[in-house]
Order: C-alpha cells, then sequence, then structure tokens
C-alpha cells in the first residue's frame, strides 16, 4: 500500500514539473529516473517526440566502471556519461527534468557530473 501512495505522490510531482519545463532541439530536456539500484538519464526533443541520447548504470560502456561503485558516485559517472554522449551530438545546453524526485543525492549527482562534463543547464 505504501509504494502506491508513493508512485501517486511523485506522478503528482512529476506533472506540477512536467507543466513548466519543455525540452526544444535547442535545448532538449534530461529527464532522470532513479530505481532502488539503477539510475537513468534520458535526452529528449519534445518538440520531435524523440530520445536524442541515453545512458544508465547498465549501459554496457558504464557498467564495467560503476560496477564496484554504489548510489551518488555512480550518479555522478552517469552524468559526466551523459555529458560526453551530449558533445558528441553537439548539444551544449540542456533543461533538467527531475521527474518528480526531490533534487538531492542521486538525483542531484547526475546534475552535477553533466556540469562538470560541460553541460549548461
Amino acid at each position: 500500500m505504501a509504494n502506491k501512495q508513493k508512485d501517486i505522490a511523485r506522478t503528482r510531482r512529476k506533472q506540477r514539473v512536467r507543466k513548466r519545463v519543455l525540452g526544444t532541439d535547442q535545448r532538449p530536456r534530461v529527464s532522470v529516473f532513479k530505481s532502488n539500484k539503477h539510475i537513468y538519464a534520458q535526452v529528449i526533443s519534445d518538440d520531435r517526440g524523440t530520445t536524442l541520447a541515453s545512458i544508465s548504470t547498465l549501459s554496457k560502456d558504464l557498467a564495467a566502471e560503476v560496477d564496484n561503485l554504489k548510489g551518488v558516485e555512480a550518479a555522478k559517472q552517469v552524468g559526466l556519461a551523459l555529458a560526453k554522449i551530449c558533445k558528441e551530438k553537439n548539444i551544449t545546453q540542456v533543461i533538467f527534468d527531475r521527474n518528480g524526485f526531490l533534487f538531492h543525492g542521486r538525483v542531484k549527482a547526475i546534475a552535477d557530473g553533466a556540469r562538470e562534463g560541460g553541460l549548461k543547464f
């Protein structure tokens, strides 16, 4: 029962955030999702409705790096890898969508890693 209530609350927060956050081709949206074990990030263009880039702790190129890392350290590596992928695709400015999660811990670590990698929020 508690999980259902948490999901409903996160969905409401997500809807409030998504009213204001819109990704364009010039400034796509970085959407973050976290589960208990893994963290995922996508760069999305809402104009075209397509995913431009994606990375997670399960990605083949990143899994070896984050295999021994947990939590915030792994999330920071995901942010750095996301910034690297975005630079290859000439994406420099993005807008951050925390997807209903609070902006601390692993979600904040992805944003910090992406900033260190050169993305501008």
